[in-house]
């Protein structure tokens, strides 16, 4: 897990800094200090405590320190009580998640408000600003798949790829994770809603272009349980802490 999150740190860090070296590429940005550039979008890679996520924003200014957005997101959500493992019986089974019924993610759509606190001096610095955002959300959850050996009176064996039953599939016949496309004509959905606020600390030298590291947290609330893990109660209610790299473009 360690490893995952370093090379998705690793990719969102090299991805800005290229969109970023592009943008400076560019003629120089020469736009008087008094001129305010009314509307902005930009794209969002996120990673919170429980996944990984990417958004889209756009909006305009209200006033001259205060911004109207919208947004438009989608999150992953794994359980806290995930557990890799691996059958020790084969020397070639594959890793899985024992006990995890549904892979989960959110699909987000809504509204809200950015407050600059200071404005970025001309020659660069640190603009930074506060946050709040909230409004729709749909889970989406696909069952897993596991690969099961069963055994035949002959002492021959067969592996099939089936959906995850924690009352017959038990940890000595799983030969490991199936295929993710698995059971994708068997989604189920479950309506939400969600707010979130945090901090926006935006860097560079350039007026119209973007570039941004946000930190916050994210609250998502399903009245309907979702299931993730077997033998545990379903959940309804989601927090996490995130950060995001964005970039993005200002224009009149």
């Amino acid at each position: 897990m360690r490893r995952i999150l370093l090379m998705s740190v690793i990719i969102m860090v090299s991805w800005v800094s290229a969109v970023a070296q592009a943008y400076d590429e560019e003629s120089q940005d020469t736009l008087p200090e008094n001129v305010l550039l009314e509307k902005q979008w930009y794209l969002g890679a996120t990673i919170h405590s429980n996944g990984w996520g990417v958004k889209f924003r756009d909006g305009w200014n209200l006033t001259a320190l205060h911004q109207f957005m919208w947004e438009i997101e989608f999150v992953t959500y794994k359980s806290s009580k995930e557990i890799r493992s691996v059958n020790p019986n084969y020397s070639d089974s594959k890793s899985y998640i024992y006990g995890k019924l549904n892979y989960l993610g959110f699909l987000k759509g809504g509204v809200g408000s950015q407050n600059i606190l200071n404005r970025k001096p001309y020659w660069g610095g640190v603009q930074l600003s506060a946050f709040y955002f909230g409004g729709l959300s749909l889970g989406i959850t696909k069952p897993v798949y596991l690969y099961i050996v069963h055994f035949a009176s002959d002492s021959t064996t067969e592996i099939t790829e089936e959906r995850y039953d924690p009352s017959s599939h038990y940890p000595e016949i799983i030969y490991g994770r199936g295929s993710f496309l698995s059971g994708i004509t068997k989604l189920n959905f479950y309506p939400a809603v969600y707010a979130k606020t945090g901090l926006d600390f935006e860097f560079g030298t350039h007026s119209r272009s973007l570039e941004s590291l946000e930190a916050g947290a994210d609250f998502t609330y399903s009245p309907i349980g979702i299931p993730i893990m077997a033998n545990n109660p379903k959940q309804n209610f989601f927090l996490t802490l995130y950060i995001s790299l964005n970039i993005g473009k200002r224009h009149n």
